[in-house]
């Protein structure tokens, strides 16, 4: 432990001890001054969040230091982190550097992976199982007390329509997409090293929206600027979201109810969303008008979409094409098939209930 009662490496917080100056933390566009007074000998409780410059990371990061934690992320590069926390450069295939972000912490939320529908399996095994393995270890051997591992609503998707599945839907008996395939085989590593000493659990959300989105939104606008989005089936296909709020906070609430190894949370997955599916296509029409772009006008069967995404997964093989096809099987379930999900067994297990409404969430959107 450093001298004067401060804050140590070691993991412990002296009496007597103020736990760092008032800082302030920009939650949103609010500013809020955090100071935390320990008055007996307690353990220093750190969060650390693996990915915390991302859109998911970012928001948990914040909602944790508006609750008045200790924040500390991992990050491969500058970005736009949230006042308060402390970074570590890292990533999550150096195990090094891993170990080092993990010293003295008590939980980690593991948020950063690839996401993408190209074909290369290596990128994805490399980041998203590898690393998962890496970041488990990390855990194991500096003592980390909760891991809490953001997986995808996907890797229970077969690409057949389901109507409000809950977790007892098994991985799909083949995959047509590298994405969930490796995020299912990380989330099986994570909840099979459930233990008295480490308790895990596997967040599910699906098609996170918000604020400071840079990836889904500017991606699909992208594409409707460009005349290159079409509809996908007959346009009646229900689907799950969930604002960006909600995603945080559903981790944050897990991570609290991981109070031992006999929780119901330990060693569980749990899907997260909105509650309530939307009409896909009239959303995402809604969307578009928002920022003042006309709806979609043109639509493709579905059954041409998957003979389309098919015939590019092939073209791209056999020629060793790099980037992303356009279309693929699974994108093309996934725009028009109805797949939404129950989120029964997380209002059961941890409470939790969407504090950012429909209306609320694409008001934030209008604004941003």
């Amino acid at each position: 432990m450093r001298s004067g009662g401060g804050i140590g490496f070691d993991g412990i917080v002296s009496r007597r001890t103020l736990c760092g100056a008032p800082r302030t933390c920009q939650i949103g566009r609010r500013d809020v001054i955090i100071t935390t007074v320990i008055d007996e000998e307690l353990p220093y409780l750190m969060n650390l969040i693996i990915g915390g410059a991302g859109f998911l990371g970012r928001e948990i990061a914040c909602q944790l230091l508006e609750r008045g934690q200790k924040v500390r992320t991992l990050t491969r590069r500058d970005g736009d982190l949230p006042k308060g926390v402390e970074d570590v450069r890292g990533d999550i295939t150096d195990p090094a550097s891993l170990q080092k972000a993990c010293q003295g912490i008590e939980a980690v939320y593991h948020t950063a992976s690839i996401p993408s529908i190209s074909l290369h399996w290596k990128p994805f095994y490399e980041t998203n199982v590898l690393g998962a393995k890496n970041v488990l270890d990390a855990c194991k051997a500096t003592g980390v007390r909760k891991l809490i591992y953001t997986s995808s609503a996907s890797v229970a998707f077969d690409c057949k329509p389901q109507h409000n599945v809950d977790e007892t839907t098994p991985y799909p008996d083949r995959w047509l997409s590298h994405y969930p395939h490796s995020k299912a085989m990380a989330e099986k590593m994570i909840l099979d090293a459930a233990s008295d000493s480490l308790l895990t659990c596997s967040m599910r959300p699906h098609l996170i929206i918000g604020k400071r989105d840079r990836h889904l939104m500017p991606r699909m606008l992208q594409r409707a600027r460009s005349g290159r989005l079409f509809r996908v089936g007959d346009g009646t296909n229900l689907i799950d979201i969930i604002f960006i709020g909600n995603a945080a906070l559903g981790h944050i609430q897990a991570a609290e109810a991981l109070t031992g190894k006999d929780s119901p949370v330990n060693g569980n997955a749990y899907f997260l969303s909105q509650g309530v599916p939307v009409n896909c296509w009239e959303w995402i029409d809604e969307l578009l008008v928002m920022k003042g772009l006309p709806k979609v006008k043109r639509s493709i069967p579905f059954s041409v979409a998957w003979a389309i995404g098919w015939t590019l997964e092939g073209v791209y093989k056999y020629c060793r094409l790099q980037g992303e096809p356009v279309m693929t099987r699974f994108l093309a379930a996934q725009l028009g098939v109805t797949h939404y999900l129950s989120i029964a067994k997380a209002q059961r297990d941890f409470g939790f209930v969407p504090i950012v409404s429909m209306e609320e969430g694409m008001k934030q959107l209008r604004e941003d």
